[in-house]
């Protein structure tokens, strides 16, 4: 008997009973289910049962957390991290709103330049902006005397911690920004021109109200990522300690794994809390633009656009400065007494200091990062939403299977690298896990890195799956064709381009990650972020710079070359969405 074919209006195709494709298709679905509980979910009950354990193993019950909150100098570093955190979204999230304002809602020239220069903190480690900090404010500052004018009197501590977060989290809260401020009904602000309203009064009655939840939620990614973040604390912390310093300096310094356990579920409270408001707050947001809505075009006003313009540029740089003071003092021969340029601090740490090698494992961790995660997010993204059965009636396994791979993909987002490097050693150093040989191995690094943005890459895939009709499905299961075929020959083909920006992403972000690896790595898999914390402790600061300055010109060329790829494949695989006429 011939297969049934489903009806056009069907997400997906109904068939007599179950095809051997099908079973495949549960089967690398189950795969993928399997590998997000041993690279993810396993290590984080590992982090939850070593915060219940007294020393021996036993059972602590909540011993552990008494004993830390009787503690003043760890609940010191809880005070630290949230106030710091508040102040720097206070700051920054201004700062990128009036700037995303700028791009959307202006006429002033240049906003692609202005736009690019706000990523160069996404290209760089984290800790570079902090690197940079002391050689403008630390005792050897250039402007160590302009800032002890104002009554700081040194950069180390919460005032470089409050300003190098600023430089870092500005691009993430821009986008978020950017792309709130974009969705704008012009016939409200025409409708308010009619009526004779101020800017000011437009300002406050449709343009805030409209972004609201882009505020909102930008507000909450800066307060994670802030405090979350490693590699700023304990460049340019000094004696301030905060949450994420006090992990590293429990488990690695102490190896009082018990409260290291504790620290990291304080770390990861907040930010579970953040992605559970956030997930709120996208329920309760509104369509902004309808089918019958105007796009809104800015209109020119000098004076206006005038301003517009000396803002961006006063931000521009003040990010290049950034920049800019970390490129000059790694060729600097010896700050501040020889300013010649030179290539020593280069020698230094790419021969001397070994880093050398430790770039190239941070090359290969990010090649493969890109390759494999692409291919693993982008794979399990499809068979997510596009495999066939499961959510017929009948199908309760296959319907329980996407659930669960649905909840662990988005895991990932409320969990901060620094916790689920933890995860990694509590569960694949334990005596016993046949897994064990991966640990400290450029693969674990791999995979804890995947892990660790597996959420926006399978929200970028997803997004781009859904956009496809489900009639492709429909027609391959009609004519018996395996659901791999049409996978192969018309999914990918048309998702190449968001394969590449998923790469891309991945790439990016594992060259310059820090948190998620400082647990992880032995001296032959050191990468280079990491290599750049040892040579700051070892006082080599324009080393560090040299080595930080190098993973930034890496991501630059990874970028540009990411970027000619995507042009590449638009004009040989996307020729069909070019309208001819």
């Amino acid at each position: 008997m011939s297969a049934v074919l489903a009806p056009t209006t069907s997400p997906l195709p109904v068939r007599q009973g179950a095809h051997w494709s099908d079973r495949v298709a549960h089967a690398a679905l189950a795969v993928v289910a399997i590998a997000l509980v041993v690279f993810l979910a396993l290590p984080l009950g590992a982090i939850l049962l070593h915060a219940v354990q007294g020393p021996g193993g036993e059972f602590a019950g909540l011993r552990n957390f008494l004993d830390y909150a009787r503690n003043p100098a760890l609940l010191s570093s809880l005070w630290n991290s949230f106030w710091v955190s508040t102040v720097v979204t206070a700051i920054a999230v201004p700062l990128a709103f009036g700037f995303a304002y700028a791009l959307t809602r202006s006429c002033m020239p240049c906003k692609a330049l202005f736009r690019g220069i706000t990523l160069v903190p996404l290209l760089a480690p984290s800790l570079l902006s902090a690197i940079s900090l002391i050689y403008w404010f630390g005792n050897q500052g250039v402007l160590k005397a302009w800032m002890q004018r104002l009554g700081i009197e040194q950069i180390y501590g919460a005032p470089g911690i409050v300003l190098g977060e600023c430089f870092a989290v500005f691009p993430h809260a821009l986008m978020i920004l950017v792309s709130a401020l974009s969705l704008a009904d012009a016939r409200l602000y025409e409708a308010a021109d009619a009526l004779g309203t101020s800017r000011a009064r437009k300002f406050f009655t449709i343009t805030l109200p409209g972004a609201k939840y882009g505020l909102i939620s930008a507000a909450l990614v800066t307060f994670t990522l802030v405090v979350t973040d490693f590699g700023i604390p304990k460049v340019i912390g000094g004696n301030f300690n905060v949450l994420a310093t006090d992990v590293f300096k429990l488990v690695i310094g102490q190896q009082d794994f018990a409260k290291g356990a504790v620290v990291a579920i304080l770390l990861l409270a907040p930010a579970v809390l953040t992605f559970g408001v956030d997930q709120y707050v996208s329920r309760r947001q509104t369509a902004m633009l309808t089918a019958r809505a105007v796009p809104y075009a800015p209109k020119a006003a000098r004076g206006f656009d005038a301003g517009m313009t000396a803002y961006c540029c006063v931000v521009a740089f003040l990010m290049l400065a950034m920049l800019g003071m970390a490129v000059f003092a790694s060729f600097a021969s010896f700050w501040p007494y020889n300013l010649t340029p030179s290539l020593r601090h280069y020698v230094l740490g790419l021969v001397d200091a070994e880093v050398g090698t430790a770039f190239l494992n941070s090359l290969a961790m990010a090649a493969g990062t890109a390759v494999f995660g692409a291919v693993v997010v982008f794979c399990g993204a499809y068979l997510l939403e596009k495999s066939p059965g499961g959510r017929e009636p009948g199908a309760g396994p296959v319907r329980v299977l996407r659930g669960l791979v649905s909840a662990l993909a988005m895991l990932p987002m409320a969990v901060p690298g620094l916790v689920l490097g933890l995860g990694y050693i509590f569960f694949y150093n334990a005596p016993g896990n046949p897994l064990g040989g991966l640990y400290q191995t450029l693969t674990l690094l791999t995979l804890c890195t995947v892990v660790h943005f597996y959420t926006t890459g399978h929200l970028t895939a997803v997004t781009s799956l859904k956009s496809l009709d489900s009639e492709f499905e429909a027609v391959s299961a009609s004519l018996k064709v395996p659901f791999f075929k049409t996978f192969w020959r018309v999914t990918v083909p048309i998702c190449l381009p968001t394969l590449v920006d998923i790469a891309r992403y991945f790439f990016i972000n594992a060259m310059t990650t820090i948190s998620a690896v400082v647990f992880l790595y032995s001296p032959e898999t050191k990468v280079a972020s990491i290599a750049i914390l040892n040579l700051d402790e070892a006082g080599e600061m324009g080393a560090a710079a040299a080595m930080a300055v190098l993973i930034a010109a890496a991501s630059t060329a990874a970028m540009l070359l990411f970027m000619a790829i995507a042009w590449w494949i638009q004009r040989r695989t996307q020729a069909w969405r070019t309208v001819t006429r």
